[in-house]
């Protein structure tokens, strides 16, 4: 996994939303998931992606 780069679509599918969803998130800042922009391109880490999913865990 570690510090691989996904698209949005691809990090939508490793969490089980879509791209939109991920678009607000990051317009509106609704949560914290981490992205990267390099131009007008957006991109994930899946070690981020992880990390994120491991913090909304409720036990």
């Amino acid at each position: 996994m570690g510090n691989k780069l996904l698209t949005t679509k691809e990090a939508a599918r490793f969490l089980n939303y879509t791209e939109g969803t991920l678009a607000v998130w990051r317009c509106n800042g609704t949560h914290d998931l981490p992205f990267i922009k390099i131009g007008h391109r957006i991109r994930y880490r899946t070690k981020d992606l992880a990390d994120w999913l491991n913090k909304q865990l409720i036990k």
